[in-house]
């Protein structure tokens, strides 16, 4: 039974490393959302997509192959309203179209590719609607939404005041920076990392002639980077969404895990019990991003959000 004054719908988030679905029930009268269903599969979309200009047929299948099981699970729990956002991978390909028919087939909506500004915007109203009348975090927030193709950079208070996507994320610095002769590093050498960082930092320039990145009292991390890093930070002896949300982790730490992320070997990675199997080549990356983030800004701390684009996207279609 959906409560009264509420609606159940279905929002999906394709990324260029992972898909991810969110079923709940909304009500957009008392800002309430009940969670019934988030789950994520990497399914890694955007493979090679920086080097070839094309989705591969390989990762197409392991998408589709998420999609139908998502579908199964939006009929079970009765989602009147679905919305599916497909970010950076897919405005990138030529051959996009293979996408949008594949989705449509299987979910019967169409993928919206949205732009960089939409999809800070869901980022945005995702992370931030549940810190409203928090006295210990004061406003503007920057939210940093730190993709696998893309970072989002959005400040706001009660609403978005400047947003810019750029790219750089996890899996395309990965593939650009640490990638030799067909393998990831293990590990990096310094002269890959000092490349990696020019690339990043050059990056945060381009977001800074939109974005007041400074002028943030707040900021705000999304995404399987930075909540990984705080499982890290925390020690969890798994992944456990409660208490990475809204965890707080100081600039030091975070500099801490990354230097060690970047020194570590695969096997060491892979080894955290936290970690998801999916992001053991790309979370040094991806950790670098946000220690950058965290230097350029002056953050001394970064409040982690389990709530994003995902939650945006839900909120939108109520």
């Amino acid at each position: 039974m959906v409560p009264e004054g509420f609606s159940r719908v279905a929002a999906v988030d394709c990324g260029t490393n992972s898909i991810r679905l969110l079923v709940a029930d909304v009500n957009p009268a008392t800002g309430e959302l009940l969670e019934l269903d988030r789950r994520m599969t990497i399914v890694r979309l955007g493979q090679d997509v920086d080097r070839t200009g094309r989705l591969a047929p390989e990762a197409l299948e392991r998408t589709f192959a998420a999609c139908r099981e998502y579908a199964g699970i939006i009929r079970e729990l009765g989602a009147a309203k679905v919305r599916f956002v497909a970010t950076s991978a897919s405005r990138d390909a030529e051959n996009r179209d293979d996408f949008v028919r594949g989705v449509v087939d299987i979910l019967g909506v169409e993928p919206e590719v949205i732009s960089g500004e939409q999809e800070a915007e869901f980022s945005f109203t995702g992370a931030t609607k549940e810190l409203k009348g928090r006295d210990d975090l004061t406003k503007p927030y920057l939210v940093v939404d730190i993709g696998g193709g893309s970072t989002e950079f959005v400040v706001g208070a009660e609403h978005v005041r400047a947003a810019r996507s750029v790219d750089v994320g996890c899996v395309r610095m990965t593939e650009r920076h640490l990638v030799h002769d067909g393998k990831v590093s293990d590990p990096p050498t310094e002269e890959q990392i000092a490349a990696m960082r020019a690339d990043i930092e050059a990056a945060l320039d381009l977001a800074e002639e939109t974005v007041p990145l400074r002028e943030a009292r707040t900021l705000v991390g999304l995404a399987g980077s930075v909540t990984t890093v705080s499982a890290i930070a925390q020690e969890l002896p798994e992944y456990d969404s409660a208490r990475i949300h809204h965890s707080r982790i100081s600039r030091d730490r975070v500099r801490e895990i990354t230097e060690w992320l970047l020194r570590s070997t695969h096997a060491e990675r892979a080894a955290i019990p936290s970690m998801h199997p999916g992001r053991v080549d790309v979370i040094g990356a991806g950790a670098l991003v946000l220690l950058a983030i965290m230097e350029r800004t002056g953050a001394e701390e970064v409040v982690v959000s389990e709530h994003d684009i995902l939650d945006g996207i839900a909120w939108s279609v109520a």
